[in-house]
């Protein structure tokens, strides 16, 4: 019998932290994480899986405690606030070298948490980015969404030159020692937390930012969700808030602070996680 990669010899040199936003997933969160895990129970290093449930409005929190996952932290807060805020904090907490988020919602081939992590050590990066874009992509979307897809593109290339095809996937994977520099700078809380993330990474000299391959099918969810027109307002207004912040005001260049997370927290070890 092959044994599976978590019952065997795992390489030290790295240990990866990832990240999985969450709102409103009770439906599907075990199911999402029991794959993400099959995964991680594949690669060469070990690793953690800290989820943050974005607001407790619904049964997410309380599912993923019950279930005990192994390797798994879960934290949760009362009050809603946005996928950046969550994956900031998610962040903050992350103990790997390697620290990655995947969106949850089961859009995103979890096996791309590998590809990525290859890239990562092919190019040296600083950066992996989960892209769209990259020719080996395998995607499922709608016209509509392709077109608000490139509409951003090129919106985000005009304001920023990032060399970037894609900064929106929910895919990416980041070095610890980048995030220790740009994580006190950024305050993006809802939509546009993935683009700053870049912006200010690029800004401060971290310019070894690729692209990776992802398997994706936005079918799974509508235009109702992410992409609503509510959400795609909101993307327009913060990025423009960060070219207003970075080019304007200089924000990013100043001493960082670090911003607490004041929120109250309700967190879930699994045994093998405890400290």
């Amino acid at each position: 019998m092959v044994k599976s990669r978590s019952s065997r010899q795992r390489n030290t040199e790295h240990f990866l932290s990832l990240i999985v936003p969450a709102y409103k997933q009770e439906q599907t969160i075990i199911d999402n994480l029991l794959e993400i895990q099959a995964v991680l129970d594949q690669i060469r290093y070990d690793y953690e899986i800290i989820v943050v449930v974005d607001g407790m409005v619904d049964q997410t929190f309380q599912k993923i405690e019950q279930k005990k996952l192994a390797k798994t932290t879960c934290i949760a807060y009362k009050q809603n606030h946005g996928k950046s805020y969550a994956i900031r904090l998610g962040m903050s907490k992350a103990k790997g070298d390697y620290v990655m988020f995947i969106d949850s919602g089961m859009e995103i081939d979890p096996n791309g948490i590998s590809m990525l992590m290859e890239h990562m050590e092919w190019y040296d990066a600083d950066i992996i980015v989960g892209s769209k874009r990259h020719p080996a992509s395998v995607i499922k979307y709608s016209t509509l969404r392709k077109i608000l897809s490139y509409g951003y593109y090129y919106f985000v290339r005009l304001f920023f030159g990032l060399n970037v095809r894609d900064t929106q996937a929910g895919i990416k994977i980041y070095k610890k020692k980048v995030l220790e520099k740009v994580l006190p700078r950024l305050v993006e809380k809802k939509f546009a937390g993935d683009l700053e993330i870049l912006v200010v990474s690029r800004s401060l000299g971290f310019r070894r930012i690729y692209e990776a391959p992802i398997k994706l099918n936005y079918e799974l969810s509508g235009v109702t969700s992410a992409a609503t027109f509510k959400a795609i307002t909101g993307i327009f207004i913060d990025t423009l808030a960060i070219f207003y912040r970075k080019n304007i005001l200089h924000f990013y260049n100043r001493t960082p602070r670090i911003i607490p997370f004041t929120d109250t927290l309700y967190v879930y070890h699994s045994k093998d996680t405890e400290s």
